[in-house]
């Protein structure tokens, strides 16, 4: 490692491996073994080392230039805990856990442990070797939050009750495979203090929640989910950190992650935020995203709260943060050359141009981006009354009129079933019969239409109540019948998704989505079609219309392949185009809210397939 060459870089904003110099790293100086404790504190006047190999009493750390202090400690190990003590300009003494961390105490105690991150054994090659940004496969993500998925013992109290990351793998990982999901994206696991944040709040950005484990246990999870086929993503939080005094915050005894002026400093969620305007700052966080690529061989990495790099206080058409811009598009460049097949992912709520596009193209570099307006317009239309959405059927269809400025996923996230916004179905109009009949068209809708899926955990259960960390999944609601026939549904249309060039080969390519005119204002209709000729016709029902005719590309007889009330069945017979002046229509029976897809047969004729 060469050291000085990091240390350069990480003040002059380009580092994206400050975490190998920064930090407390098991190493071998003067011919023994100890570690090595780095830290960068440049308004400290004194920096000590405090920890359990020194009963907490603290060895004067050497200053070096430029606001670094460092010391080889030949009597710690690893698993040793160790503060930094601070001593400020103005003589208070401050005990800071470690920036660079690579493992803490659990909460509420918030001690840095020391851990090597090095030397994991791997076994994931073949998963490595042919993984890519899934623009051409099927990208179907399970969103979940470790702490509150199920719970270990629910009579169990606080850390007890959960499982660790050993335990998740045995179960989660089959359940993955079981529903037909392609990758799990977890909420935050960096370290931090408060469980009702949900990982947002973040003190070690570096080190792996210890809720459920050693970083080792969270390696070998990863490892076992490539084993098994599934991609792991990771929620990373690059616009602020949490205000906790023993964490980033005035780390030094001034504002040094942060600005100075505290009406700037913190956010509309009591947090402080990063300025990026310094260039360690950048050195930071884009460590701390490669870090996560190269220790945790992420697949992706979603980025929180994308607008607030974008805009000031995260308002659309508000003024540009111009340093969170150019730090988003440093950062993706970077992580995209050094780890080009992780998919770079942007939680993004404003209308921003060009988020996905390529740095070279004045674009920010991302791959994708949460398409929030497609779910806020599906949401506001579904709980329209039902008799009345004829003339909301705009709702439905603008999602596709700028469907292409970016590179979309189609998100139905923890956002929406938390704070008074109610579960998935009870914002669906309609008695309780309906509201399920419903949700099934909901998610062939989202399956059906161009960009990637993402659904959050517990929508499959198609609970009644919000989402609620304290808590775990109810399970328990799959013995009713329409929760238990909704579960086997969705499992059903997400391996049918995959088994489907059409509904995930050429998501991007404007001519290969098209709508098509249909007889009811509320049905619609519209063909996927992938360059290897698969095409097949899409049926989105959220009316009661028996029948409905719509406009298919070409004569000949479309076949029944998927129902949402008969999942597991197809049709063996077809129905027959029929000729018009405008050209081939289909006229088809639907039940209330059926929504389906056709494609079309093919007729043998003298020895060949037509």
């Amino acid at each position: 490692m060469d050291r000085d060459r990091i240390r350069k870089s990480f003040l002059a904003g380009t580092s994206p491996e400050a975490y190998q110099y920064f930090g407390a790293h098991l190493t071998h100086e003067y011919g023994k073994d100890g570690v090595r404790f780095t830290v960068f504190a440049p308004h400290a006047k004194n920096v000590s080392v405090i920890g359990s190999f020194n009963n907490w009493q603290g060895y004067p750390m050497d200053r070096m230039p430029q606001g670094i202090f460092s010391i080889f400690v030949d009597h710690a190990r690893m698993g040793d805990l160790y503060k930094y003590r601070i001593e400020t300009q103005e003589g208070r003494l401050l005990d800071k856990a470690d920036p660079f961390a690579f493992y803490s105490e659990q909460r509420p105690q918030t001690a840095s442990i020391i851990w090597d991150m090095e030397d994991f054994p791997w076994q994931d090659d073949a998963w490595m070797g042919q993984r890519n940004k899934n623009y051409n496969r099927p990208l179907s993500i399970y969103e979940i939050h470790a702490g509150s998925w199920k719970f270990k013992d629910p009579k169990a109290e606080d850390l007890a009750r959960l499982y660790n990351y050993e335990e998740l793998a045995k179960q989660l990982i089959p359940y993955l495979k079981q529903m037909g999901y392609t990758h799990l994206e977890f909420l935050p696991l960096c370290e931090h203090p408060f469980d009702g944040s949900w990982g947002y709040q973040v003190t070690g950005y570096f080190s792996a929640t210890s809720r459920y484990g050693d970083p080792r246990k969270l390696m070998q999870f990863v490892n076992l989910c490539h084993q098994n086929g599934i991609g792991v993503i990771f929620d990373f939080v690059p616009v602020h950190f949490v205000a906790d005094g023993y964490a980033l915050a005035e780390f030094d005894g001034f504002p040094l992650f942060e600005k100075a002026g505290k009406q700037e400093r913190f956010s509309e969620w009591g947090t402080v935020l990063f300025d990026y305007t310094k260039p360690f700052v950048r050195s930071f966080v884009l460590s701390a995203l490669d870090f996560w690529c190269e220790k945790f061989h992420a697949d992706g990495i979603r980025y929180d709260a994308v607008s607030h790099l974008i805009y000031e206080n995260g308002v659309h058409g508000g003024k540009l943060n111009r340093p969170g811009i150019a730090f988003l598009r440093g950062a993706n460049a970077v992580i995209g050359q050094r780890h080009p097949e992780v998919m770079k992912i942007a939680e993004d709520s404003s209308y921003y141009l060009k988020v996905t596009a390529p740095v070279e193209y004045e674009g920010l570099g991302f791959d994708y981006k949460w398409n929030l307006g497609w779910m806020n317009d599906t949401f506001a239309y579904l709980s329209c009354e039902i008799d009345r959405r004829g003339a909301e059927r705009e709702k439905i269809t603008h999602s596709m009129d700028y469907f292409y400025q970016d590179l979309f996923l189609l998100p139905l996230s923890h956002d929406e079933v938390v704070h008074g916004k109610h579960a998935i179905i009870e914002k669906i109009a309609g008695n309780y019969e309906e509201k399920f009949l419903q949700l099934r068209s909901l998610y062939l809708f989202q399956v059906a239409h161009p960009g990637k899926k993402l659904s959050f955990m517990g929508n499959e259960l198609a609970e009644f109540k919000e989402w609620d960390q304290a808590e775990p999944l109810s399970f328990s609601v799959l013995e009713y019948p329409a929760h238990g026939a909704f579960y086997k549904y969705l499992a059903c249309l997400n391996h049918f998704y995959s088994c489907h060039p059409a509904l995930y080969c050429d998501d991007y390519h404007p001519g290969c989505f098209q709508w098509l005119s249909c007889s009811s204002d509320t049905v619609f209709c519209f063909e996927r079609r992938a360059e290897n000729g698969q095409s097949l016709l899409c049926v989105v029902n959220f009316g009661r219309d028996p029948a409905v005719s719509f406009a298919v590309p070409n004569s000949g007889i479309y076949q029944k392949i998927f129902s949402t009330v008969d999942s597991e069945q197809c049709e063996k017979k077809g129905i027959r185009a029929k000729k018009t002046s405008e050209g081939y229509r289909l006229t088809i029976q639907l039940r209330p809210f059926e929504s389906c897809i056709f494609e079309k047969k093919a007729i043998k004729r003298k020895g060949k397939l037509s």
